[in-house]
């Protein structure tokens, strides 16, 4: 892991299921440049934006998005703002973590994320912690769960 904000990482938006203050606070710490949604609509406004509607601003501001909700890829209107905005997401495979066990988790993968970043989205990475080290892995894009959907394919598996 390499300290501060990577080279080639942009700016990155965390969503509201990783907390107002204590993931973003640690991350900051680190060095890490980031928005949130409390600090992009307001509080309380933020409690009450959609998801389609956070994607697509984060996507179209080139906004890599940090959360641990990924039932978003299975939500058809998520889904397909994460198409259409070519949203670059980063989700916990736990969502069931304390806040610096979260942090750690992106902490620990960050010169992945920004490698990753280097690609276009749309895109949705798992976070996860085997042992001790950070590991991304791809779950199935938006775009590859509709192109297997329209072809009877079976989807789960990574693109």
């Amino acid at each position: 892991m390499t300290p501060g904000h990577s080279a080639g990482l942009p700016v990155l938006f965390l969503d509201r299921s990783l907390g107002r203050r204590q993931v973003p606070d640690l991350l900051r710490a680190a060095g890490i440049r980031l928005h949130t949604l409390a600090e992009v609509y307001g509080i309380p406004a933020d409690e009450q934006v959609s998801d389609v509607d956070w994607l697509g601003h984060a996507g179209e501001r080139g906004w890599p998005v940090l959360m641990k909700d990924d039932r978003i890829r299975y939500r058809p209107a998520e889904r397909a703002a994460v198409i259409a905005h070519g949203v670059q997401a980063f989700c916990l495979s736990s969502g069931n973590l304390r806040a610096s066990a979260m942090a750690h988790q992106f902490l620990a993968v960050l010169d992945d994320l920004a490698a990753v970043c280097q690609q276009p989205g749309p895109f949705l990475y798992t976070v996860s912690r085997p042992a001790y080290d950070g590991l991304i892995s791809p779950l199935d894009s938006p775009r590859a769960i509709g192109q297997r959907r329209k072809a009877g394919q079976q989807c789960g598996s990574s693109t």
